[in-house]
This record gives structure tokens, sequence and C-alpha cells, in this order.
């Protein structure tokens, strides 16, 4: 096989590592946003029944204070009631008496279903507040993580960048041109291999004089129809054909 298309081949390699870490970079910002925009969605739903039950809670004080109010009029009519000096003022403290002891059932019977009301709230309370706990500790575990990948997949971008400005200074200048070229047109793959005659990315029949100068091995061949360079790897041996050793000659 040429150097050059040795070297191409290596750097396609990590030209395809570079992409794929650059693309896993950028996506991991996005990935830690969505979690945690997933973390503020079940928030603001336990701040809602936090406040629903809260409501509940001041809903009930307020009806408490109320039958506690009719219940202090109750006892200031009945002992106004005693006093009464005809009958009219007495059915008059009597209807007074019968409108507030009204207005305190409502309100016990309120009491009651706000009572009713708030068992599923504190539940579903307790439920998200325990929920939201270990989901935001793994949530911090999943940021920590993605930290932690980041730093190495910069590191290891910087190594490749660094292996691959080595690789080019070896490269022929023309055959890089090409490369280049090639990998910006055919969305980053410049070189293909050649198998059972064709080129494998455009799948096109390599004519027999191309393949014959290909396995020569002594010049960088391009495939005629999507202009890759091209690189041909032929089994050299028994074992690489069937993948078993080769038999052992007849001694007879």
């Amino acid at each position: 096989m040429h150097s050059d298309v040795k070297l191409a081949i290596r750097l396609q390699e990590l030209d395809a590592r570079v992409a794929e870490l650059t693309r896993e970079i950028a996506a991991l910002p996005k990935y830690t946003a969505g979690i945690e925009k997933k973390l503020d969605s079940h928030q603001r739903k336990l701040e809602a029944d936090r406040a629903a039950l809260a409501a509940n809670q001041r809903d009930r004080r307020k009806l408490e204070s109320d039958i506690q109010a009719q219940e202090q009029k109750i006892s200031k009519l009945k002992d106004q009631m005693l006093q009464a000096k005809t009958n009219e003022q007495y059915r008059a403290f009597q209807h007074e008496i019968q409108f507030c002891e009204d207005e305190i059932r409502k309100a016990e019977d309120r009491i009651l279903d706000q009572m009713a009301e708030s068992e599923p709230l504190e539940k579903n309370v307790k439920a998200a507040e325990e929920a939201l706990k270990i989901e935001r500790a793994q949530v911090e575990r999943e940021k920590s993580a993605a930290r932690e990948r980041t730093e190495r997949d910069r590191k290891q971008l910087e190594e490749l960048k660094a292996e691959r400005s080595e690789l080019v200074r070896g490269m022929d200048p023309a055959v890089l041109s090409t490369y280049e070229r090639i990998r910006k047109l055919r969305r980053g793959v410049a070189v293909a291999e050649v198998v059972d005659g064709r080129c494998s990315q455009c799948h096109i029949v390599l004519r027999l004089q191309l393949l014959q100068d290909l396995n020569k091995g002594d010049q960088i061949m391009y495939c005629e129809s999507c202009g890759r360079l091209l690189y041909h790897n032929p089994p050299q041996s028994f074992e690489d054909l069937t993948g078993e050793p080769a038999p052992a000659a007849d001694q007879t």
C-alpha cells in the first residue's frame, strides 16, 4: 500500500474521532440543560402542590376563626336574650342564634371537606419531596459525570489534534489537499476500502486494470465514480482467507 494512503487512512480515523468528540462535547451542555429542565418542572409541580396545601390550611384556619366568632356571638346573644322584655325581642334573639348556629354547621361541613381535600395534597407533597430529593441527587451525579466526560473528551481531542498535526507534516501536500477537498465533498469520508472489487462507499464495480494497479501499491488510486482515495488489503495467507491453520503438506 502506498505510504501516503496509509497516512490518509489514519488521518481519516483521526478526523472521524475528532468529529465524534466535538459533537459529544457540544451535546453534553444540552444534555445537562435537559435534565435540569426536567428537574425544574418537577420542582414547579411540588411548589404548586405546596401552594394548594397552604391555601387549604389557610381556608381551614379562616373557617375555624369564623366558627369561634359565631360561638362568641351566640354567647352574647344568649346573655342579651335573658334581658328580653317582650316575646318579640326573645324570638328575634332566637332567630339570630339559629342563624349563627346554621353558619357554624356550614363552616364545620366545609372544614370536613377541606380535611378530605388536604389528605391527598399532603401525600402528594410528601411523595414529591422524597422523589425530588432522590432526583436532585441523581441529577447532580449525572452533571458531575458529564463534566468529567467533557474534560476527558477535551483532553483526548487535544491529543488527537496533536497527532493529526504531526501526521499531516509527513504527507505529500498534494495528497493532503486532495484528501481535504474530498472529505468536504463526501461528508468526511475521503478514503474508501475496496471490497469484492467494489468501492465500499459508492459500491461501483471497479475496472480490472484499476484493481491491478491498486494492488501493486506503488501509486495512489482514486474511485472513478466518487473520487475517493482507494485502498485494498487482500488476504495474504490461508489463515486470512479461512481463519484456520493451513493444512500440513503431504509427506508421502
